[in-house]
């Protein structure tokens, strides 16, 4: 089992980390035992121990609670996993995570692919095996998690924040992981378009005009009134908070939507095409 590497650009996150790789070491250097001595006790190499204790790698849960056991610590070892449950993710994922949490409205259009906070776990996992070149099976799992977490802001038992989503009819039609992971997130798309501060709506791609050609963007509308974006193309992922950037989002979103079909009409046809996959 190994845990991930630490991004060594993300200073945040490399503090966080850093702080528990000296606790762990203190506490192991107390029990009087070597880096070997307590790897073989918690069922990890002597090289993970030492990689961990410089904060070069990230331990896992796992990790953090057979450390507590076997020096002892009564919870103090285990209670670190909050703070590293964040630090975790990419920087990117964390930023994007802290706007949502102070929206009271988010909304998203997407040509490509269906929206992050929409897809599910398989969908997502296929999306990220595409990438080329291929990510690392650390990297592809912690990316994984990250959108699974994220998604926790999306459900049906709150008003808030209320949810604006416009997919292009061709990430309906985008096998994207084969036939039944298609089916799932068809389904999973019509599940969350019942949810009472969700509207979720298709741009058919019959439309002759479509302002969104120049590629995906969103809009985090906060509680202090103001407006984000973000775009996010190849490797660059970018938060505008400049108001004429946002001003030219926020129009080119408008007209999108209102091209796009009603909630009513996008279900009928999100309906109609599971019934063709």
């Amino acid at each position: 089992m190994s845990d991930g590497d630490v991004n060594l650009e993300d200073e945040e996150a490399g503090a966080v980390v850093r702080a528990i790789a000296r606790q762990l070491k203190l506490w192991r250097e107390a029990a009087g035992l070597t880096q070997a001595e307590f790897g073989a006790a918690i069922g990890y190499g002597e090289e993970l121990v030492s990689s961990v204790e410089r904060g070069r790698r990230i331990p896992r849960p796992e990790y953090l609670d057979a450390a507590d056991e076997v020096l002892g610590a009564g919870g103090r070892i285990s209670a670190m996993k909050r703070d590293l449950a964040e630090v975790r993710y990419p920087k990117k994922v964390r930023d994007l995570k802290k706007l949502e949490a102070e929206a009271v409205e988010l909304c998203a259009y997407n040509n490509s692919v269906v929206h992050g906070l929409l897809q599910t776990e398989e969908y997502a996992r296929a999306m990220f095996c595409a990438r080329r070149p291929p990510f690392t099976a650390d990297e592809l799992e912690q990316r994984l998690a990250a959108r699974v977490a994220r998604q926790e802001i999306v459900n049906d038992t709150t008003a808030r924040p209320v949810f604006s989503f416009v997919q292009c009819e061709s990430t309906l039609r985008r096998p994207i992981g084969g036939k039944m992971v298609m089916r799932r997130q068809l389904q999973r798309l019509l599940q969350i378009a019942e949810f009472r501060n969700v509207d979720l709506q298709v741009l058919p791609l019959g439309r002759e005009e479509n302002p969104g050609l120049a590629g995906s963007f969103r809009l985090i509308r906060l509680k202090d009134g103001t407006t984000a974006g973000h775009v996010e193309v190849q490797h660059v992922s970018r938060v505008i908070t400049d108001p004429k950037e946002v001003q030219l989002l926020d129009m080119r979103y408008g007209i999108i939507r209102a091209q796009a079909l009603s909630t009513r009409e996008s279900r009928a046809l999100m309906e109609k095409v599971l019934g063709e996959t």
